[in-house]
């Protein structure tokens, strides 16, 4: 039976094993899926039991996507622009990095017919899933990017890879189009933002890269201040069906019968 695993910290918010899992039973796959919470001194190991078979492929989220590159072989073109990681192959004995959240992000925006042209958008963090972000962005003709992240010296890291973008101070909120939150406040019970994000214009877009738990503050602030809001669900599930499709050949369906699973099962509620 072939092995499939995330891995993260923290991980027990992820609901990729439940989702593929379900996948795998719909298409009678031998496989199995499962997540480990791991620290950075156990990548090493955990890409030796890649490459000896002992894992068929894996999934990795926060915060490994760019320290995980280290122990790959070989990276596709959106994680090589990106220097982000979230899907790992082996292919003639060499790890292979992909990057499915451009995918997943991307494919979220088209079903919500968000149009970024020009628009300004204000990003909260500077971690993994960042990269991917922008690059959409970018690639829909977004107008400015500004990047705000606690430590200030993660977001100018951004530039050496997209010199256009802005970094502002951690606090500060500008005036904006869609704001997005990528960084880890809410996955954990009491996280505060210490932000304040009423805008004086409504009809902003909040959109939370964190699918479970939901709401969190971030979308409870853009409720609050009547604002149009999107939670990471549909961005997890499209970035999980790309993942699968490289693993199986296989492009799995993403349906109301699938999303009445997961809400029924673990109270995502989109």
């Amino acid at each position: 039976m072939k092995q499939y695993l995330v891995i993260g910290k923290p991980i027990e918010h992820s609901l990729s094993p439940a989702l593929h899992n379900y996948w795998i039973k719909s298409k009678n796959l031998e496989a199995i899926y499962g997540k480990l919470e791991a620290h950075e001194s156990d990548l090493a190991e955990i890409c030796k039991n890649l490459r000896e078979g002992k894992i068929n492929g894996l999934n990795v989220t926060i915060p490994y996507k760019k320290t995980i590159i280290q122990y790959l072989d070989v990276l596709s073109e959106h994680a090589l622009k990106t220097q982000s990681v979230n899907t790992i192959t082996i292919n003639n004995g060499n790890l292979v990095g992909h990057n499915t959240d451009i995918d997943g992000f991307e494919l979220s925006l088209e079903k919500i017919n968000y149009n970024v042209c020009n628009k300004t958008a204000l990003i909260l963090g500077a971690g993994g899933v960042v990269p991917s972000i922008i690059y959409v962005l970018k690639k829909m003709k977004v107008g400015k990017i500004l990047i705000s992240n606690r430590t200030k010296k993660n977001a100018e890291y951004m530039k050496q890879f997209f010199d256009d973008v802005s970094i502002i101070n951690w606090g500060d909120i500008p005036n904006f189009d869609i704001i997005i939150n990528a960084t880890s406040l809410g996955l954990r019970q009491g996280d505060k933002f210490g932000i304040d994000f009423n805008q004086k214009e409504k009809n902003k877009l909040f959109y939370d890269v964190i699918y479970n738990p939901h709401p969190t503050e971030f979308s409870r602030a853009g409720k609050i201040f009547g604002n149009k809001l999107e939670n990471g669900l549909n961005m997890f599930l499209f970035q999980a069906q790309k993942a699968f499709n490289i693993w199986h050949k296989i492009e799995p369906a993403i349906n109301d019968q699938l999303k009445e699973f997961l809400k029924i099962n673990y109270e995502i509620k989109k």
